[in-house]
């Protein structure tokens, strides 16, 4: 569960500085700033690959979670760079994400110590 913990944290920042970079913006805004844009796929990147390797306990007891929609916008950013709609990306950070990132913040402050010491 250590390892858990670890992916939640990994998780949680990605959330956040997608929350953040898509804050009060457009996808026009993203066009015209290739390092903000870079920025954001990389972090969609993370946490797609964080919330794959999270463990199928975390997954299933927690199964109210959105587990396979980053998980499937990660492999569409990184299988499909070419044609990723930064529209979607942005919607999603402003739409989507921070229920997600209450969600994660809640498993992760819920979690005990015997839980973490475990792996």
């Amino acid at each position: 569960m250590q390892r858990d913990r670890l992916l939640l944290t990994e998780i949680i920042d990605a959330a956040e500085r997608i929350i953040d970079l898509a804050a009060e913006r457009s996808a026009d805004d993203f066009v015209t700033d290739r390092d903000r844009r870079d920025a954001l796929l990389w972090n969609y990147t993370v946490l797609g690959e964080a919330i794959g390797q999270l463990s199928d306990e975390i997954k299933s007891t927690h199964g109210n979670v959105a587990w396979a929609a980053p998980v499937r916008m990660r492999h569409r950013i990184v299988h499909g760079y070419w044609s990723v709609d930064v529209d979607v990306l942005v919607m999603t950070a402003q739409l989507d994400l921070p229920a997600l990132l209450i969600s994660v913040r809640t498993i992760e402050t819920s979690m005990t110590p015997a839980e973490t010491d475990s792996d």
